[in-house]
């Protein structure tokens, strides 16, 4: 027993433990640590948009993704994620790389801000297709 229980155990306080702490305290949110199988793409962002905006969808028709395979976090819960438990892109929108992943990641302005900047979007657009180039291109030295 822990000096803290023990203390906690002699003022006359039980402890609990919460099952499910998100349906009880405002604001927990309930978080694995690592992500799905299935998952092609993380979008990391301080607000998260939509997975059916238009931009995000366009961007994941690019890349052949569907948008179930899309996870969405914030700056806080990436940096709960284990190391190796990304093997993803990673879109940070509109902060800077925090982690450096297994997958490739990419960095924009965040969605506002590429909704109304036709120079970001085209920006954001040659990232992607140097992206799946750079795919093809390992794709075609492994077979």
């Amino acid at each position: 027993m822990t000096r803290r229980n023990w203390l906690l155990q002699q003022l006359g306080i039980k402890k609990w433990k919460l099952r499910c702490p998100a349906a009880v305290l405002p604001g927990a949110i309930a978080f694995t640590t690592t992500l799905p199988d299935h998952i092609r793409l993380l979008l990391v962002a301080y607000s998260l948009p939509p997975v059916d905006h238009q931009l995000v969808v366009d961007v994941a028709r690019s890349m052949a993704i569907t948008p179930a395979q899309i996870y969405r976090v914030t700056p806080k819960q990436v940096m709960l994620l284990q190391q190796n438990s990304v093997r993803c892109y990673c879109w940070w929108l509109g902060l800077d790389v925090l982690r450096n992943f297994a997958g490739i990641s990419f960095n924009t302005p965040p969605l506002a801000v590429l909704s109304s900047n036709v120079g970001a979007k085209c920006e954001l657009w040659h990232r992607i297709s140097t992206i799946i180039l750079h795919t093809a291109a390992i794709s075609c030295r492994l077979d």
